[in-house]
């Protein structure tokens, strides 16, 4: 009975983009706004949410920024 109700909610629900989109979102969006370096964390990932909201989860998408723009 739960199993069918998480069915039917996740019909609801928007679709999620998987973490390899993600990457490539972030990639172009760090292109964009021409970030370089972990102090342009909040220029990439303001431009970036809008794109990815309720589609990934904001704590991976943070995760993900923060990785690009160390390496």
């Amino acid at each position: 009975n739960e199993q069918k109700e998480i069915e039917i909610l996740q019909n609801y629900l928007p679709e999620q983009i998987s973490e390899e989109e993600v990457r490539k979102l972030i990639k172009e969006t760090i292109s964009q706004t021409g970030a370089s370096t972990i102090a342009d964390i909040g220029k990439v990932m303001g431009t970036l949410m809008p794109k990815v909201k309720g589609k990934a989860d904001s704590t991976l998408v943070s995760n993900l920024v923060r990785t690009a723009l160390s390496s």
